[in-house]
């Protein structure tokens, strides 16, 4: 509950000012992508200013996830080995439980079971 209420408090913030930012920043900007000819460009882009701050932000989140995942493949490798051997050792567990079932009901019981005892 308190992780959802601190959530709220931080998203409701940033998402204003996002909002703030559109709506100021909302007239037509061409962004040219030709540096040897920027008076007549064969690419540009026309897009609002705010259009831009998000792609970029965009474009930050996704690099900064990627470079993130990458960076923690290692950890991911030895989980998926430690998996693995654990569902290995389970299976000789099982295995040698097993075995050990069948042995003890192949034997013949030297002693009875003892009978009803009083408390007496």
């Amino acid at each position: 509950m308190l992780k959802r209420i601190l959530w709220l408090l931080t998203a409701f913030p940033i998402a204003a000012l996002l909002i703030t930012l559109a709506v100021a920043n909302r007239h037509p900007v061409r962004l040219v992508l030709d540096p040897f000819r920027p008076e007549s460009p064969v690419l540009s882009v026309v897009l609002p200013f705010y259009g831009y701050l998000f792609g970029a932000l965009l474009v930050g989140v996704l690099l900064g996830g990627g470079a993130t995942w990458l960076s923690q493949a290692r950890w991911r490798r030895t989980a998926r080995q430690r998996t693995g051997e654990a569902r290995r050792w389970h299976a000789e567990a099982d295995r040698l439980t097993r075995e050990r079932d069948a042995e003890v009901g192949a034997r013949p019981k030297a002693l009875s079971a003892p009978g009803k005892r009083d408390a007496a």
